[in-house]
């Protein structure tokens, strides 16, 4: 997902800062804003699979493109790139940033990949373990000490992914490796300490050179291909949108509502992905499975259930 977004606790890297307390108007406005940003990245393996002959790589090197450009547009008009030029006068903040720009790549290419490839299931079960991924880091990274609960959450979700595995036949790598490689995206993301629309367009003209060069190097080698059907092209072209636009409702709604809100709409997302994949992708649900997705449900109904008693808590005090 392009997500690239997300606090550690949500599906988008920029909840960095706390919003401002809303009006009743601003609520209902940021409620339609988050709903809408976490619905488009449900629905978003429909266009991978939609432009699936173009391949993994060159779909994220099309959406890095596009990505870019929009953003360009939206940062002049909106007067973000004094915020750019200081990132890249920051050597250890660009530093940073680069680094997230390739955990970012890596995570939109697994992505794409998963959803050529039929597993979406696998993927929407790498988002939903995220947030419990990014409590773990905490604990190894940063020395962060969980509570009972927040424990008991995780030692769920450790059981949930071996009975996962057991149901795949395999590791789980799909889903690992997105909830880790999304982790470490959001722990280097906060080191730039950029708005949303600065910090990716930072992130995507890092790897826009790469991007670009891909793109000419199968243009000269292999023909024009995708880019001579005009349906696939449109739709190679939307990526930039599909990419850009959930993340700039994402920012709205972090801006006029609590976190404990937003967290509540975390979920959205990898269960619209986990409908997809049964219903309109076909792909197949087995016992063990489906008892692993009914434990990580239990470990994140448990870890919100922490998170909301905290908050709470320290709005009290």
């Amino acid at each position: 997902m392009s997500l690239p977004e997300s606090a550690p606790e949500a599906i988008a890297p920029e909840t960095v800062t706390a919003p401002a307390t809303p009006d009743a108007s601003d609520g209902s406005r940021g409620v339609l804003a988050a709903l809408l940003a976490y619905t488009l990245w449900g629905f978003l393996p429909l266009l991978f699979r939609q432009v699936e002959a173009a391949g993994s790589v060159l779909i994220v090197a099309e959406r890095t493109v596009w990505s870019l450009i929009l953003l360009a547009v939206i940062l002049a008009f909106s007067g973000g790139f004094g915020e750019v030029r200081t990132l890249f006068s920051d050597r250890n903040r660009a530093l940073g940033t680069l680094l997230s720009a390739v955990l970012l790549a890596g995570n939109w290419l697994i992505y794409v990949w998963a959803v050529e490839t039929g597993q979406v299931l696998e993927a929407s079960f790498g988002y939903f373990i995220n947030p419990l991924v990014n409590v773990l880091m905490g604990m190894i990274l940063l020395g962060e000490r969980q509570n009972r609960l927040q424990t008991i959450s995780i030692l769920i979700a450790v059981i949930a992914i071996g009975i996962q595995a057991v149901g795949l036949g395999k590791i789980p790598f799909v889903a690992l490796s997105l909830a880790l490689s999304f982790g470490f995206y959001g722990y280097f993301r906060k080191t730039a300490k950029l708005g949303p629309a600065s910090g990716l367009f930072a992130e995507t003209a890092m790897l826009t050179p790469v991007a670009v060069g891909f793109i000419l190097y199968g243009l000269v080698t292999s023909g024009p291909g995708v880019h001579a059907d005009p349906y696939l092209l449109t739709l190679l072209v939307l990526t930039g949108p599909a990419t850009a636009i959930p993340l700039l409702l994402f920012a709205f709604a972090v801006r006029r509502l609590r976190l404990t809100t937003i967290g509540m709409f975390q979920y959205i997302a990898p269960s619209i992905q986990f409908l997809v994949a049964i219903y309109l992708f076909g792909e197949h649900l087995n016992g063990l499975r489906l008892v692993s997705f009914g434990l990580i449900w239990v470990s994140l109904l448990v870890f919100s259930y922490d998170s909301f008693k905290r908050r709470k808590r320290a709005a009290m005090v």
